[in-house]
């Protein structure tokens, strides 16, 4: 999952890279939209039902191992939030796409802020909740 996260992390560096500035229609703006927040939405479920297994294997092994179990609970929280957070950046990236120029390029960094903003929070969350 994380090489797939990772790829697509890339093919989006290079999509920005090669029209940087240049505004699109609404019509194209909306449908690149939609597309993210359905790509998001199967994301967010993936990691769902992945979070799910591993809890299952966790509560399995862990035999009353407490401290197991809430790790691969929180991990899988952290998980979906991230994978959430993906989302929510892919979407915002697309939003951006219908302006041009300066304002674009704000927009976008505005949107890259954010996203590490709360990748930051997300960690900072996951470390304090583990056992």
């Amino acid at each position: 999952m994380q090489k797939s996260v990772l790829a697509m992390a890339g093919i989006l560096a290079c999509a920005m890279l090669g029209g940087c500035d240049q505004a699109k229609s609404p019509n194209t703006v909306a449908n690149d939209v939609s597309n993210a927040q359905q790509k998001a939405a199967i994301n967010v479920a993936d990691a769902q039902k992945d979070a799910s297994k591993e809890v299952a294997t966790a509560a399995v092994k862990a035999d009353d191992k407490a401290k197991d179990l809430n790790n691969a609970e929180v991990k899988g929280a952290y998980d979906v939030a991230m994978v959430k957070a993906d989302g929510n950046h892919k979407i915002a990236l697309e939003k951006c796409q219908a302006l041009a120029g300066d304002a674009q390029r704000k927009c976008k960094d505005l949107a890259d802020a954010d996203y590490e903003a709360a990748k930051a929070n997300l960690k900072a969350a996951q470390v304090s909740q583990k056992q």
